[in-house]
């Protein structure tokens, strides 16, 4: 009998669950699913690195929770999923109860809507196995920590328009914080609209700060956790750093967790965009210097290995890379691509990532990743 689990949402937490299906699909095509004996793990990453969310919903989420046979690790295709939790209005009103089973002997992962008047929708949907995806940074490090309900946070960014790619967020230790949608250096101040707002020290539940930061980061992904965190009741904090470091959004209940991580845009990279370019054609320090500051670590764990880490191990920095190991197959031009969501202009390349084989006793091991995997 393979691994696999099978649980049962009841109530309003069949919303909650597909609020943060939808919250998940903001970041990334794919959904990777990881059953724990205490509790599930739902992730997505997008395809550049630069963002990562984790839900983990504890046994207590459930209505009834049961893993078994051991590691299993997959991904589904985000479209698949959604289809299941599209309308929200209709979970709320018509779901009864959501099954869900997945076991490895059977290579299908069923979702069954129990709804009102006996219907029952049944979904299977196929998946692939996978390694174990967790993002490498640790909030408990940053030095700048930000706490406040959702719906400040939700107020604060409707007066910004939805086709936003990012904001800026400017912190000081003297009591306020101002949010400003980001115009790049080059933008004529003529022609470029801006909209700015402050909050006070008092509307936060948690303002501490180190020292004044200003960080930018992608506003899409960023509305996804509003979104849920605001229907949930539940308040946000945000932990960072300098421009550079990536910004990490939790959500923390009995029920359930999240993380959000989201690349910034660093120092290197606002100095850059005044300066003229080949387009196409980026040098070694445009790697080394830009690319990488926009990149979130990660860190995989082989679906075979014993005893794998129940939520997001991260760690202050970006793990390093040597340039010799940037890209070995491909043209430029395959390896670098503009990815929708994140900072407009900006190119991505593929992240390295830490792969922890723990039953042949390496660790650390750098391998290249692709986003197929």
């Amino acid at each position: 009998m393979g691994a696999g689990v099978k649980c049962v949402v009841t109530g309003a937490n069949i919303k909650a669950l597909g609020r943060a299906i939808h919250s998940l699909s903001r970041i990334g095509d794919e959904l990777y699913l990881e059953p724990l004996d205490d509790g599930l793990c739902l992730r997505s990453v997008n395809s550049s690195r630069s963002a990562y969310a984790c839900f983990t919903l504890a046994p207590l989420f459930f209505y009834a929770y049961e893993a078994s046979g051991g590691t299993c690790h997959c991904k589904i295709h985000m479209k698949s999923v959604m289809n299941v939790f599209r309308s929200l209005p209709s979970l709320e009103k018509t779901v009864e109860k959501c099954l869900i089973k997945l076991n490895t002997a059977n290579s299908c992962l069923v979702i069954q809507l129990f709804c009102k008047y006996g219907v029952t929708k049944t979904h299977n949907l196929s998946y692939q196995d996978c390694e174990s995806l967790q993002a490498v940074y640790n909030p408990g490090s940053c030095p700048n920590v930000l706490q406040a309900q959702a719906r400040l946070l939700s107020d604060a960014v409707v007066h910004f328009p939805l086709t936003l790619a990012e904001v800026t967020l400017i912190a000081s230790p003297f009591g306020k914080v101002t949010l400003r949608n980001y115009v790049e250096e080059e933008t004529d101040p003529g022609k470029a609209m801006l909209t700015e707002l402050s909050l006070g020290k008092e509307e936060f539940l948690v303002y501490q700060l180190r020292d004044e930061s200003e960080i930018t980061f992608c506003l899409r992904e960023f509305r996804g956790l509003l979104a849920f965190a605001e229907s949930s009741g539940l308040p946000i904090s945000i932990h960072f750093d300098t421009a550079g470091c990536p910004v990490v959004f939790t959500v923390d209940d009995i029920l359930l967790e999240a993380h959000f991580v989201l690349a910034t845009l660093s120092d290197t990279d606002r100095s850059s965009q005044s300066q003229d370019r080949r387009p196409g054609l980026p040098n070694d320090e445009d790697f080394l210097g830009d690319d990488l500051d926009y990149m979130i670590a990660m860190e995989t764990t082989l679906a075979g290995a014993s005893s794998p880490p129940r939520s997001p191990t991260f760690s202050s920095h970006p793990v390093p890379v040597r340039e010799e190991q940037a890209l070995t197959s491909g043209s430029d031009d395959e390896q670098e691509r503009d990815i929708p969501g994140t900072p407009p202009n900006k190119k991505f390349k593929s992240l390295f990532f830490d792969s922890v084989i723990q039953n042949s006793g390496r660790t650390n091991q750098e391998v290249l990743a692709e986003d197929s995997d």
